[in-house]
């Protein structure tokens, strides 16, 4: 039996297709991976990336914590037919928002009812921004404003519907029916739906012209319902006049089939008479059935420690000064999983928590007293649910692995566990570590802790938020592409990416073999070196880390100097810094942290573009981890990595037709090591020809962009072409501050293979100098209250519950109890 806690999602989809006619409407909903924020993804031939999402403000003092973010969690279930509706209302502060969408019969047209009702004896306005990203860029992927309905190319509160376009004649343009001027639910401006729409006005030109927000407010009197109808519409390609003239005809004729006439009567955007209600039939109609809000987690602790932005540092000088002790650390964060993780609003950054954490922490305590003083002892870590863990689920994100748990831990948590480390869960990822944009498993999908809106990243999202929300001390994550350091960059923590061979990556699932790194994401450099001390060196079960001891040091605090960059020559690369479709300064602002740089002691050389590393051998790299890795486990459950990904529980979008792909030959596993080998000579000979001792990049080119697209592009800029994993390069990640935008930004310091320690220095060094970690204001410390039960609740969704014993949801199962076991949090 595992002793682990699975929190599970819905039966397999992967959002929801409606394809009634020529366009295929792909809707968010509650199915996997459980955006939940009734958006569109995509529309089919259009520029839609994410549109459709709504954005509330509720105008009580104190206002709610999730206050002017996108609303999410409705619960929002298909009919399987062409309506998708809301099973619970979401509460912000004291209101209650529900939403229903309707896709017309011939699929040109979508119909979103969004409700407001308020429950309290006070009148209440809802200020609302319903928009999205309409294109990207300024170029041919630009979504500009073709007419409305004033005939005019200008979105002003006259006009009842919008049209937005783009240059090309293949893309159909997607109009917008907002409602009748002068009604109690009209347009009232336009805001900047990526960067707070009721805030930041609608740009004019340039790439933030395409995030378009329609604001309309909403006065709700005691116990009143109001509502605001939307139609998203699209034209034949090219065509601005099609899609003009169903906006129109849907204006002057709203359709409201099968919709709930009480629920009709309530709309406030159009007219009675324009929807052709009267009052004699409202009153019949009678009040909205609404589904009720889900019971909300106790916001209290029963540990008065406060771990919301402890560091591993000041949690091991606490304990070893008998200031805590390790169960009181670990039910703090147990309770703060517990409410930071459930309900509407959660982060979604486990998918498994560990049962046993509790026990585990206990033992540490123990170990304690009588004597150890083991690296780690006590300090709860969560680990990316791509690590094996002999005593959780390891699903690698997909419902293809469901309840499957190996017999043994990765390498690298078995050595967490030596150094007394308390494993506390399974951090969420993108299905397979696919995506560096979104961390979006088969089982939920999870939200930045600084923004709530926005992308986590990916795709060790799940270790990154559980981090800077205060849910665990550090995580384990993994980097093919940009896997540690996008989630790091959007979530200002820290991470370190080694030379290739400086971890083990046995026993941690694949994307690509001989280029996947596992490795580290803490709050700060110093926590990064903790880790490290209790992760890295030579591990025999994996051939590539077979020169780790010899350049590991003895212990890596030893680098944390902060003169580390005293001297130094730091190269970088003017182009790096300049993005190729967004325009709001990120990259000049990184580059005007050279000053801390220099403050430092350090000499800017500007540098030329390096080399390449030449043809890429062949060989199914991808095929070749999967083999290594089943190779390890008699018991898992697919006889290769094809029918794996074959699986139909896998994600749509992730699944491939059944293949037969031949794993590696041995010549090609030598020429892929072997052209890895003459590319870190090639860079350190570019680097040498600089003489410089460290390259620097910026984390992101761009804003952080809303957690509702398909489209990597709206995620952030990260097309720096830092060479950290084309090439296997050790390379450090430190928050640096805030753009122009107030969106996080880092430097990544890139060294030669084998300078890890020395990298790991100057970023120390530039921590010290920059001291820009930004702390979410989304996680607030919870209150001690010694007298509140332990937590044993249904989570907020009831696709995110937890169970006692076994993998909730898992094959052949029945329905999981929902239930927190209380042996959790006992001692």
């Amino acid at each position: 039996m595992s002793s682990a806690t699975l929190l599970v999602a819905s039966p397999v989809a992967a959002v929801t297709d409606v394809s009634p006619g020529p366009v295929t409407w792909q809707v968010h909903d509650a199915a996997p991976p459980g955006l939940d924020t009734g958006s569109l993804r995509t529309v089919s031939g259009t520029s839609v990336q994410g549109f459709g999402n709504l954005f509330a403000d509720v105008d009580t003092d104190p206002a709610p914590l999730f206050d002017e973010q996108m609303v999410r969690g409705f619960g929002m279930t298909f009919d399987g037919d062409d309506t998708f509706v809301p099973t619970r209302s979401v509460p912000l502060g004291e209101v209650l928002i529900t939403r229903e969408l309707h896709v017309d019969d011939d699929g040109t047209w979508v119909r979103f009812v969004d409700s407001f009702t308020n429950p309290t004896s006070a009148s209440v306005e809802v200020d609302t921004s319903f928009g999205g990203a309409l294109g990207y860029g300024s170029g041919s992927q630009l979504g500009t404003v073709a007419t409305t309905s004033s005939g005019d190319a200008v979105i002003d509160t006259t006009d009842t519907w919008t049209v937005v376009s783009t240059p090309s004649a293949q893309v159909r343009p997607v109009a917008l029916v907002v409602g009748e001027p002068g009604t109690p639910g009209a347009l009232t401006g336009t805001g900047n739906q990526e960067r707070n729409p009721f805030r930041t006005p609608l740009a004019t030109s340039g790439h933030e012209a395409n995030f378009y927000g329609y604001l309309a407010t909403v006065d709700l009197e005691p116990g009143e319902t109001r509502s605001l109808v939307r139609f998203v519409a699209v034209g034949e390609p090219g065509d601005v006049a099609s899609a003009a003239a169903s906006a129109a005809a849907l204006a002057a004729d709203p359709d409201l089939s099968e919709l709930d006439p009480a629920l009709a009567c309530t709309v406030a955007n159009f007219t009675p008479a324009t929807l052709g209600l009267d009052a004699a039939r409202c009153a019949e109609a009678g009040e909205p059935s609404l589904p009720e809000a889900p019971e909300l987690p106790t916001a209290t602790s029963r540990s008065a420690y406060d771990v919301s932005t402890a560091t591993i540092a000041q949690m091991r000088a606490d304990l070893r000064a008998g200031r805590v002790t390790s169960q009181e650390i670990t039910r703090a964060y147990l309770d703060r999983i517990a409410v930071y993780d459930s309900g509407p609003y959660a982060f979604h950054a486990f998918i498994t928590v560990a049962e046993d954490a509790m026990k585990q922490a206990k033992a540490a305590d123990k170990a304690r007293k009588k004597g150890s003083t083991a690296e780690l002892l006590g300090i709860p870590i969560a680990v990316k649910d791509i690590y094996d863990t002999a005593d959780m689920p390891t699903t690698g994100g997909t419902r293809a692995l469901e309840g499957w748990q190996p017999e043994t831990d990765a390498h690298q948590v078995a050595l967490l566990r030596e150094a007394g480390a308390v494993i506390i869960g399974k951090t969420n990822t993108s299905e397979f570590a696919n995506s560096g944009g979104y961390s979006e498993s088969g089982y939920e999908q999870t939200w930045n802790a600084l923004y709530p809106s926005k992308t986590s990243f990916g795709s060790s999202g799940g270790s990154a938020v559980a981090v800077a929300t205060g849910m665990a001390a550090a995580g384990m994550g993994s980097q093919t592409g940009v896997s540690l350091y996008a989630p790091a960059t959007g979530n200002s923590l820290t991470t370190f990416r080694g030379t290739d061979g400086m971890a083990s990556v046995h026993g941690v699932m694949p994307l690509t073999w001989g280029q996947d790194y596992a490795g580290p994401i803490a709050r700060t450099v110093t926590d990064l070196a903790y880790l490290l001390n209790a992760t890295t060196g030579t591990d025999p079960k994996d051939p590539l880390t077979a020169q780790a001891d010899r350049y590991r040091p003895t212990d890596w605090t030893d680098a944390l100097d902060p003169s580390a960059l005293a001297g130094a020559r730091i190269g970088y690369l003017p182009t790096s810094f300049v993005s190729s479709y967004a325009d709001d300064g990120t990259g000049e602002a990184v580059r005007a942290r050279f000053a801390d740089l220099e403050a430092a002691g350090a000499t800017m050389v500007e540098m030329t573009p390096p080399p390449s590393g030449g043809a890429s051998p062949g060989g199914s790299r991808n095929e070749e981890g999967w083999a290594r890795y089943i190779g390890l486990h008699p018991d898992f459950p697919y006889p290769d990595g094809d029918a794996l990904l074959a699986s139909p529980l896998v994600l749509p979008y992730n699944q491939r037709t059944l293949r037969d792909t031949p794993r590696m030959t041995e010549e090609q596993v030598d020429a892929w090591l072997a052209y890895r080998n003459q590319y870190k000579a090639r860079i350190a000979a570019w680097m040498d020809a600089a003489d410089v001792d460290a390259v620097v990049y910026p984390g992101f080119l761009s804003d952080v962009y809303n957690n509702d697209s398909a489209n990597n592009q709206l995620t952030a800029d990260r097309g720096t072409g830092v060479l950290t994993s084309a090439v296997g390069l050790p390379t450090v990640v430190v928050p640096v501050g805030t753009n122009p935008h107030g969106y996080s930004m880092s430097m990544q310091l890139m060294g030669r293979a084998w300078d890890d320690a020395a990298v790991l220095g100057m970023g120390y060094a530039l921590e010290q100098q920059a001291d820009g970690q930004l702390l979410t204001s989304f996680a607030p410390p919870l209150a001690y209250d010694p007298t509140r039960p332990p937590h044993s609740f249904r989570q907020g969704r009831p696709e995110h519950s937890f169970e006692t014993g076994r993998p909730a949801h898992a094959p052949g199962s029945g329905p999981a109890t929902g239930r927190l076991p209380e042996s959790q949090y006992s001692d």
